[in-house]
């Protein structure tokens, strides 16, 4: 399975209006290469750089199986469900690094099961590993410009 997007590449800087310096806006992911009995997907945003370890930027789940890709800003597709952040809301947060540059990994999961349930915050990555059929991943990078 391979997962991009369509304004940075993989291992390359994430472009300010998809982060806290700018619009905050989510960035267009697309996907290919399903595999055979898939479900549904679910999504993933983490920074494993922050201070305090693994920084949730997005939790997605219960994206149909028929979906190949999530526009710019949303909205999700119908069905989706979205969990809270670390930052408090149930949206796509940015990046918005303290210090230095960091790592953003965006990782795509084929599931076997069409709906998810039961699922929280501290118990997504979890029950999605254990449903997942395979995954793809996209490492953006940030880093703040300073005055």
């Amino acid at each position: 399975m391979d997962l991009f997007c369509t304004n940075f590449r993989h291992q390359q800087r994430i472009p300010p209006i998809y982060t806290c310096d700018g619009q905050n806006t989510s960035p267009p992911l697309k996907w290919s290469n399903v595999p055979e009995g898939t479900a549904s997907f679910a999504l993933s945003v983490i920074d494993p750089d922050a201070p305090g370890g693994n920084f949730i930027h997005w939790l997605v789940y219960d994206i149909p199986k028929n979906v190949s890709d999530l526009s710019e800003g949303g909205p999700l597709p119908d069905n989706s469900k979205e969990l809270t952040n670390d930052f408090g809301t149930r949206s796509y947060g940015g990046p918005c690094p303290p210090s230095g540059t960091h790592r953003y990994f965006f990782t795509l999961y084929a599931l076997k099961m069409r709906e998810l349930r039961n699922i929280t915050r501290s118990n997504f990555l979890r029950e999605v590993n254990n449903n997942a059929i395979a995954q793809a991943e996209l490492i953006g990078l940030y880093s703040r410009e300073r005055n």
